[in-house]
């Protein structure tokens, strides 16, 4: 599948690895709308990405809070009036909020939730229209492998991770035959500031080999769905 021309959204897409899949969707001719809640960061990071991007291929900042149904509209809306349409949902929005559940507020176990699990579903359901009436495309959700493996702390992020794994997977049987594939890519550890990095930590993977991944699914052919890719940091620190 070639996707010079097509139109991706990237949640999540001012930094980190949001920032680094829109770069390489860019750097094949797509056309991207990045999404997120800051809109100063938006307009930079757009401003960034266009000046290095080929000349056919279009950045569009959107500041969108993919916790609330209207404004997940007016993303796809944007992306359906700015660039003509939607073939490519990149679902990357995420917090952290870390914390034991003695210490974690209903209001801060409810941002995780809203924003990590109930964003992608938000999204989801806006985007399906969209892609049933280009006959098919793409919905990538950026889950981790803590949803396989939960940590101490981590419970609202471990949950709202693997509660994204599970409604990916039903959501992929639901539209399959659709023409509309679903997969979901679990980064272990990327030296990102979200994971908090402090400039020590090499081993980790980086936010392009995510974003690779996510071009390598977008390039199997029809007939394949690797409907879910675990990726993992090839030589981290041995325990004990």
């Amino acid at each position: 599948m070639s996707i010079a021309g097509k139109v991706a959204i990237v949640t999540g897409g001012s930094r980190g690895i949001g920032r680094a899949i829109a770069a390489a969707l860019l750097s094949r001719g797509t056309h991207v709308v990045i999404a997120g809640m800051d809109e100063d960061s938006l307009e930079a990071t757009a401003a960034d990405l266009q000046a290095s991007a080929p000349t056919n291929s279009r950045v569009v900042p959107c500041r969108t809070d993919v916790r609330r149904a209207d404004a997940v509209q007016a993303l796809m809306d944007t992306a359906a009036e700015r660039l003509g349409g939607v073939d490519i949902l990149v679902n990357n929005a995420g917090i952290r909020g870390f914390a034991p559940v003695a210490d974690m507020s209903p209001d801060d176990w409810e941002a995780v939730v809203a924003t990590n699990l109930t964003g992608a579903f938000q999204c989801c359901r806006a985007v399906l229209p969209h892609l049933r009436r280009r006959g098919g495309g793409w919905i990538i959700n950026i889950s981790s492998l803590s949803s396989q493996s939960p940590f101490a702390g981590g419970a609202a992020y471990c949950a709202s991770k693997a509660g994204l794994n599970a409604f990916s997977d039903a959501l992929m049987q639901e539209v399959r035959h659709e023409g509309i594939r679903v997969s979901t890519v679990l980064p272990g550890s990327v030296n990102t500031r979200f994971g908090g990095h402090d400039g020590k930590a090499e081993w980790k993977l980086a936010p392009e080999d995510v974003a690779a991944a996510v071009v390598d699914l977008l390039a199997h052919p029809a007939r394949s769905l690797p409907s879910r890719v675990e990726l993992r940091p090839s030589c981290p620190p041995r325990k004990g």
